[in-house]
């Protein structure tokens, strides 16, 4: 057990999923008793609703409906859809920059932190009441702690911006509330994992060990080293990518727009988008999910478009002549799904070669997580690859709950991560006496230059407990703020803020106190300290005089 906050009795760990989403809590009296939220569909128990969120009207302000019930509606063969009678998905991949030019869609004008923000206030509000049915007089705001897990890929900016929302859907009281803690997917997988299958590899002390984190949206990874008292290090950099099993569908769509026509695909989403979720969740229910990659298990698949009369009717030229020959039936081969799945699989294979590659091919087991994890076709495709390299890998029981879990148990038992391997090196502005090669627009009249300061690096082990202390001195009686710039950089050797590939990440600001006179002044020293243990840079100023904490501002710019 770590050592909580006094005020801490309950820990929950939300995984806001970019197909699906989930929590769990416990209480930190009985840590082993984890419950997981399966309340979620009338007909049968779910570890997991969809990420999934439905509105009134084009207002966007009223939330009709979300999870199950927002993909519930029959499709009609009829009814034409406006935007808000879309049920809008994949919101969560709008936080990840590298899919720039392949957002999913929203409607014009429509914020998407203002539909993450509407869905978590929705899951808050079953968390909330969860909390209040098993637990009574619980204070949530003071007593529980919240882990939010967060993809691999994350940067600082997408943490930032799922702290805003989790504040925003009332998650928090106050929106850099230190009861609301981030950890990554494959961490909290990680964690599960090394709990529930201790003695199944018989893993000994300084052994490395793989989690591949397969969920809807992305695949996240991470190595672990098994450090004395079962505790874990980092030991390369984490990494992941978006080659969930929804890019499987999207596989399967672009099959069904070279049957149909592409237009007739773009007609399908933008007015009859219930139908066409209706035919990829029969795909996904029938061919996707049993799917093994061997040819003896495979029973072929067919769409029969009488059934779909409505699409008939968008379908013209050389797709129209074929399919009437074929009496209006797209058949779906073995061949056709193995060209869905391979596009993916082979991300994920990459992923973990490359995780391999930096660990000198040592790992002692592989670990799958995430609902894609229980796709055997994936299954035998990773020991295909890689059973002569790693001697074991396999998928834990429940392996689609396994983050929710792991984050539980990583907040009642923080201790248990020893340190982390940094994605992103951080450092601030600083001047020093100018050099001859020192570019122009950097050089100060006084003969100084700014340049970056690294205060920690990409690939560098941090331990859970770094922290970085610089001193500020206020300049004069009159300052009321001291101002920190700090920036962020995937290179390991800039030099200065202007570098290609640096960036300012915030500007922190730290509010003084008045002062009388001039010896007040001279006894003012801020420890300005930033905690790197974390997924998510935490900041601290203190009045070394008085011990006064400061109020630390975050401007995300």
């Amino acid at each position: 057990m770590s050592l909580l906050d006094d005020d801490i009795r309950v820990v929950v760990s939300i995984d806001f999923g970019t197909t699906y989403s989930g929590y769990a809590c416990a209480h930190k009296s009985t840590p082993e008793d984890i419950i997981v939220q399966e309340d979620w569909n009338e007909l049968e128990p779910h570890y997991k609703t969809p990420t999934v969120i439905k509105y009134e009207d084009e207002s966007y302000t009223v939330v009709k409906s979300w999870g199950f019930p927002a993909l519930a509606e029959k499709p009609s063969n009829k009814k034409k859809n406006s935007d808000s009678s879309k049920p809008i998905e994949l919101f969560k991949l709008h936080l990840i920059k590298e899919l720039s030019d392949e957002k999913p869609f929203l409607p014009e004008g429509l914020d998407f932190k203002k539909v993450i923000t509407d869905y978590l206030k929705k899951l808050v509000e079953k968390v909330k009441n969860s909390c209040a049915s098993n637990w009574q007089n619980l204070d949530f705001y003071r007593q529980v702690l919240i882990i939010l897990t967060v993809p691999a890929e994350f940067d600082d900016d997408a943490i930032s911006a799922m702290r805003e929302c989790a504040f925003n859907a009332e998650l928090t009281k106050d929106k850099f509330s230190r009861n609301l803690k981030f950890t990554t997917e494959p961490e909290a997988a990680a964690i599960y994992c090394l709990n529930s299958m201790k003695g199944q590899y018989n893993l000994s002390t300084g052994a490395s060990f793989m989690i591949v984190d397969c969920g809807g949206g992305t695949v996240d990874l991470t190595t672990r080293q098994l450090l004395d008292g079962n505790k874990m290090s980092e030991v390369t950099e984490r990494t992941g990518d978006n080659c969930g099993s929804s890019f499987v569908d999207q596989e399967f769509v672009r099959f069904l727009g070279r049957k149909l026509g592409k237009s007739v695909i773009e007609t399908l989403k933008k007015d009859h988008y219930g139908l066409l979720q209706y035919i990829i969740q029969e795909f996904c229910r029938r061919v996707k999910i049993p799917f093994t990659g061997q040819q003896s298990d495979f029973q072929s698949f067919d769409i029969d478009l009488d059934d779909y009369k409505l699409i008939k009717q968008y379908i013209t030229g050389e797709e129209k002549n074929q399919l009437e020959e074929s009496d209006w039936s797209i058949e779906i081969g073995f061949e056709d799904i193995k060209m869905m799945f391979d596009p993916v699989i082979g991300r994920i294979i990459r992923l973990i070669r490359g995780q391999l590659e930096k660990n000198n091919q040592k790992c002692s087991a592989l670990m799958l997580t995430g609902g894609f994890s229980e796709s055997r076709y994936l299954q035998a495709r990773i020991k295909q690859e890689f059973g002569k390299v790693v001697p074991n890998i396999s998928v834990p029981i429940q392996p689609i709950i396994a983050i929710i879990k792991g984050g539980v148990q990583f907040g009642l038992q923080e201790e248990k991560v020893v340190n982390r391997v940094l994605k992103r090196t951080y450092g601030t502005d600083i001047a020093r006496a100018s050099q001859p090669d020192d570019p122009a627009s950097e050089k100060f009249p006084n003969g100084l230059t700014v340049i970056f300061d690294a205060l920690a690096k990409r690939g560098e082990q941090v331990p859970a407990n770094k922290k970085v202390i610089k001193t500020f001195e206020p300049c004069s009686l009159m300052q009321q703020k001291i101002g920190f710039n700090m920036y962020v950089t995937k290179n390991t050797d800039a030099k200065f803020c202007i570098d290609p590939g640096v960036s300012l990440l915030r500007n922190w600001e730290i509010e003084l106190p008045k002062n009388e006179n001039i010896e007040d002044m001279e006894n003012t020293t801020v420890l300005f300290t930033l905690s790197f243990g974390s997924v998510e840079v935490l900041a601290t100023a203190e009045d070394q005089k008085t011990g006064a904490k400061y109020h630390v501002s975050f401007k995300c710019e």
